[in-house]
């Protein structure tokens, strides 16, 4: 039988919106376009590389809620809201995914206001970060 389980983080967006920060069907995890909001702080912050690791550290917490780590995500989906800040996105989320190398798609749509400056979605595998990898190279 499949196995389901919903993860909320008690955000008002969550309840007003009526979406779950995670959803994990069996081993594949799917979490929600996330902002760079330190869960404790309330406060998001204002420099653009520490709210892209702020952004990560939230993903990160959300897959351990159910047994997974970044290492498992396998795709992701960067949400950058001004062109010219895709540079210091792409150094701090390259830091941070070094090794990990899932697919991704950065692209720069108007996000749900202005301090939210990178949002990030990811799938994950759960155990992916213990399989065997094949790394190629191809010339297109």
């Amino acid at each position: 039988m499949t196995s389901i389980v919903k993860v909320k983080t008690g955000s008002k967006f969550e309840d007003h919106g009526s979406y779950s920060r995670l959803v994990a069907v069996d081993n594949w995890i799917f979490v929600s376009n996330t902002a760079g909001r330190n869960p404790r702080t309330k406060q998001i912050p204002a420099d653009l590389t520490e709210q892209t690791r702020q952004v990560l550290a939230n993903i990160e917490a959300a897959l351990a809620s159910v047994d997974a780590r970044l290492e498992d995500v396998i795709a992701a989906r960067v949400f950058v809201q001004f062109p010219e800040d895709v540079e210091t996105v792409m150094t701090a989320y390259g830091e941070r995914m070094r090794g990990i190398d899932p697919t991704l798609t950065m692209t720069c749509p108007q996000l749900g206001a202005t301090e939210y400056k990178v949002e990030i979605d990811v799938t994950a595998y759960r155990g992916a970060a213990q399989a065997e990898v094949q790394r190629r190279t191809i010339t297109l």
